[in-house]
């Protein structure tokens, strides 16, 4: 790799902020990574990452990058207690109301807690040589050049003491709540343009004794949130001891943190999976909670002007409905390409990067935003091309649950292992219209092998307590 420059600054700890140095320490003499919060000893939950204690997924296409980053970095969280698992064979998928067929492919998944995952990479990134972070530091703002075409370091106070740190590059991967736009706007710039798509999305979590017999052997199942209740849930293996669940929904329909009505909520899900773990399981931890307002994206490929030495990156760009499990996944991506982008030097850079990160956020945006408008409360546009395609998707799904690998074709979209039109192909489009025609549209037996009504569950789990 070539030099670049000698200081390039990160503003964020979190997995953007590590992949993002990762892929600068190739190109930089020093990184630094300037967190707010403190790191853990140990990987455990820490205030600067709120969802670190929910359930986490990384897609299959985010392990493979991370991978490549970092080799055998899988090992490693295996080795901690993760475990892989074949994301089609190993994974109760529940989209629509129904569960696709389940059968082995290639697939590779990997499961653990986030600050697991997020530890691993963190100590790999801080063995480099050339990189190093700064804890305790809350990054004040940005240092221009005289005639702020360019930035050239940031102010950022450490405890008590103010200090300047100098820099070729910044890269701001502090997350949804970035400071970028007020930043640029004081230096003369113009801020991106917001979408923003309002969901109210909440859910609840708690770990649980992972038994012998779970789930039937499988590692996880995942309930994208459907109608008429709009609920979605996931439970994880998390250790060979333990599960995660997370439960919850739209538009302040949140599970409640109380034993009864947490199993009821998770009785109203379409599998009675996640029901018979809440229910019976030993639980390990208190329940916790997190709220989600909007998915949010910030436009910044479409400003015509924009400072040397410079970049927003990951969360601050765009942030997901959590629930799709795309977050991680898109920032290694942004990683990957970053480097791609700075194998040809700094020159426009930021126009560069940003023109090729959109490419990657556009498909993760349209599932996440796409599925998210099936939602009759959810407002924002619905041109003919997202109705026809949540029409589609629908009529997939249904195809889907005796159809192994068209399952997995989808699988391999929402993995982002694969484009959107494969599931558009002349085989697939058939297999599609075969599916619906040979089972008639009706409902899976997953479906109807639902718990009761939530309200009529917590009665008859006080009852029987």
């Amino acid at each position: 790799m070539k030099r670049i420059g000698e200081r390039a600054v990160v503003i964020g700890a979190s997995m953007a902020g590590l992949l993002a140095a990762r892929a600068l320490s190739d190109f930089y003499g020093t990184v630094t990574v300037l967190e707010r919060d403190a790191f853990p000893v140990s990987d455990i939950p820490r205030k600067g990452v709120p969802q670190g204690r929910h359930a986490h997924g990384l897609l299959a296409r985010g392990r493979s990058v991370i991978e490549r980053f970092f080799p055998g970095w899988t090992d490693e969280v295996v080795a901690a207690g993760g475990i892989r698992g074949d994301i089609a064979g190993d994974v109760h998928w529940i989209g629509h109301g129904v569960t696709i067929r389940s059968a082995p492919s290639d697939l590779v998944g990997l499961l653990a807690s986030r600050p697991v995952l997020e530890g691993h990479v963190r100590r790999r990134l801080l063995g480099l040589p050339n990189v190093r972070a700064v804890e305790n530091c809350a990054v004040q703002g940005l240092i221009a050049s005289e005639d702020r075409s360019a930035i050239k370091g940031v102010r950022a106070r450490i405890g008590n003491i103010e200090q300047i740190i100098d820099a070729d590059l910044v890269v701001d991967a502090s997350g949804r709540g970035s400071s970028s736009p007020v930043w640029l706007q004081s230096l003369g710039y113009a801020p991106p343009a917001e979408e923003k798509i309002e969901i109210g999305i909440g859910y609840t979590t708690r770990t649980y004794r992972r038994r012998p017999g779970d789930l039937n052997g499988k590692l996880a199942v995942v309930v994208a949130g459907s109608g008429p209740n709009w609920r979605n849930g996931v439970v994880l293996y998390q250790t060979d001891d333990s599960w995660i669940v997370s439960i919850g929904g739209f538009f302040g329909d949140h599970a409640a943190d109380d034993d009864l009505l947490f199993a009821a909520y998770a009785g109203s899900l379409p599998t009675s999976e996640i029901y018979d773990i809440v229910a019976h399981a030993e639980p390990l931890t208190p329940f916790v909670s997190y709220r989600y307002p909007a998915n949010l994206r910030r436009r910044y490929e479409e400003l015509t002007r924009f400072p040397h030495g410079y970049l927003v990156f990951g969360d601050a760009v765009c942030s997901f409905n959590p629930v799709y499990g795309q977050g991680m996944t898109v920032a290694a991506q942004e990683a990957a390409l970053l480097q791609q982008c700075l194998e040809s030097g700094d020159a426009d850079l930021a126009r560069r990067f940003f023109a090729a990160a959109t490419a990657a956020i556009d498909v993760p945006w349209d599932i996440a935003v796409g599925n998210d408008l099936r939602h009759p409360k959810v407002q924002g546009p619905r041109p003919a091309k997202v109705r026809f395609i949540n029409w589609y998707i629908g009529k997939l799904h249904m195809a889907a649950r005796d159809d192994a690998e068209l399952a997995t074709d989808f699988l391999r979209v929402a993995n982002l292992e694969a484009p959107p039109t494969l599931l558009l192909s002349p085989a697939n489009v058939w297999r599609v219209i075969r599916g619906n025609f040979s089972r008639g549209g009706q409902a899976s037996g997953a479906a109807a092998g639902r718990v009761s009504d939530p309200s009529a569950e917590a009665q008859r789990a006080k009852a029987e307590a």
